[in-house]
Order: structure tokens, then sequence, then C-alpha cells
């Protein structure tokens, strides 16, 4: 009894890739990628509440540090203006832990939507990217916890009322978010300049001689994000991005060296010089002796036209 072979189905991601997936299936694909990522999410956000508390303990560390703020051993509460205001509060603190929790299972999906259009060379980049970009934004995040604790103090001594203020809970904690979701994208800068190279649009000395602006605009955006206006954060945050900035163009060296650019012929030549011209100072020679013409044989005559008649067979 004979058994025919039967053909492998091709999945999703090869279909994708080579573009034999309809247009209704691509919005097919989306629903359920979405849908998956949905549900990560709010399982993320139900285990959210379990961690709820001890982040909102950890986040309120520079507020308990502040002077005054500890009575018998325990920290002043925070003031709240509506009674919803601590159950909300909890929400997003559980909404950011959940976004946290499910990021493998939503970032997957949503690489698994977008990898199909890419080649095999700029996938392998791109995770090597997301590898290096999620360290970085924890470093900044560290560092603008870091920068919180210690300049949290100065602007509130810098005000009328005291170190002893009580603070509004809500503020307080939106204030320490966006101060860790700020720093944490100012430190996938150095990342960007790197996607710029290895795609080629920006080689590694043009990202060098940026260097004077660059560091311009780390201690101007450090001046501006920093809450303490004294010396100390804004120094220790353009600091920190410059370092980054120059391990990229190092890196990106590394990459132009390895890719061999900037041994072009035109490589040094801005694109409005003209090209240099190869002057030949050698002395001409004389030409050669030009050979008499000869005479040139009469033509044959022409032989007269046979008559029309037989001009043609008996076939035309």
């Amino acid at each position: 009894m004979a058994f025919g072979l039967r053909k492998r189905a091709s999945s999703n991601f090869e279909r994708a890739a080579d573009g034999s997936m309809t247009l209704v299936e691509h919005f097919r694909e989306l629903r359920t990628r979405l849908f998956r990522a949905s549900l990560a999410i709010v399982v993320g956000l139900i285990g959210g509440f379990l961690f709820a508390q001890p982040a909102f303990d950890l986040l309120s560390q520079p507020y308990c540090r502040l002077p005054g703020m500890m009575v018998d051993g325990e920290c002043q509460k925070f003031l709240m203006l509506a009674p919803a205001d601590g159950f909300i509060l909890k929400l997003k603190l559980a909404l950011w832990i959940g976004l946290i929790l499910g990021a493998p299972v939503w970032l997957y999906q949503l690489w698994a939507f977008i990898a199909p259009g890419l080649h095999r060379s700029e996938r392998k980049w791109a995770y090597v990217f997301v590898a290096i970009a999620a360290p970085l934004f924890a470093a900044g995040a560290v560092l603008a916890f870091f920068v919180v604790d210690k300049g949290l103090a100065f602007l509130l001594d810098a005000g009328v009322t005291g170190t002893d203020s009580q603070l509004e809970v809500t503020r307080y904690i939106s204030f320490v978010t966006t101060m860790i979701l700020l720093f944490g994208v100012a430190f996938e800068f150095p990342l960007t300049l790197l996607m710029l190279n290895f795609t080629g649009v920006v080689s590694a000395r043009r990202l060098l001689s940026w260097w004077r602006v660059v560091v311009f605009i780390c201690f101007a955006f450090a001046a501006v994000a920093t809450p303490d206006p004294g010396p100390f954060g804004m120094t220790l945050l353009a600091l920190c991005l410059c370092l980054l900035y120059f391990i990229a163009v190092g890196v990106a060296f590394l990459n132009d060296k390895r890719k061999g650019r900037g041994k072009e012929i035109y490589a040094g030549i801005d694109d409005d010089t003209a090209s240099p011209l190869e002057f030949d100072r050698e002395p001409v020679k004389a030409g050669q002796p030009v050979d008499s013409a000869g005479l040139i044989d009469a033509p044959e005559p022409v032989p007269a036209p046979k008559p029309i008649e037989r001009r043609y067979d008996d076939v035309t």
C-alpha cells in the first residue's frame, strides 16, 4: 500500500516573509497578536496588584529620607486629597508593573509581526539593539532614582515652606515615574546614533565632528531635566550622556573599519568640491609621418538591368 508524502504546511512567518499572505490574513494575524499582547498585559496587571505596595514603598524612599519625615521610626504619611486617590494610584502602579512583567510576551508579538519584513542581517542587529536597549533604560532609571533622592531635599529646602512640607501622593509618584521614564529614554540616545551608523546614514567621522554640539545638548538637556538646580545632578546626567556618546562613536569607528568605509576614492572630498586634475608635464613627441595617398582604381561598370519578364521565376 502506497502512502503519499504530505507537504509540510508553511508557517505564518514563512508565508509573510515570502509575500504569499493576503491582506486579510495580515489583519487577522495582527488581531491575534494584539489579543495575545493584551492578554499578557492583563495577566501582568493582576500580578502588578501583588507588587504595587512594595513598588510604592521603594518610590517613597526619597520622601522618607527627607529631614523631619521620620517620626518614631516611621515615615510620615503622604497627603491624599480625594478618597479614590489611593486606589487610582495602585491601579497606575499595577499597570506599570504589568507592562514590565508582560514585556517578554507583547514585545515578542510585536517582533513576530514586524520581523517577516526584515532581512536576515537586519533581524540579527535588531536582536543586538534590543539586548542593549534594556540595560541602558535600566541604567537611566537607576540614575533618575539617585538624582531624585539627592535633589528632592534641595527643592523642598529652596521653597518658603521648609523641608517638613507634606507632599501630595499622586503628584509625588507622577514626578518620580516621569523622571525615571525621561532618564531611561535619554539613555537610548547613543543607541540611536549607532542605528544611524549601522544603516549607513552617517559615518563615524561625521558623528565625531558633532561632539561640540552633542556635549552642549547633553548639558542643556540635563539642566532642564534634572529637578535639582544645583550642579550635582545636572553634571552627573550630562557626563553620563557624554560618556555614552563617545562610546557609541568608538563602536561606530570599529563598524566603519569592518565595512571598509572611508577608503573609497572620493571619501575625503566633499560633494561640492571639484575633483583634482592631474597635469601631464611630459613633452609631446613628434608624430609619425603620414604616407601620401595612393590612386583609387576606377569602379567597374554597372550591368544593365534585365527585362522585367526575366526577373522573376514561374512561381512568383
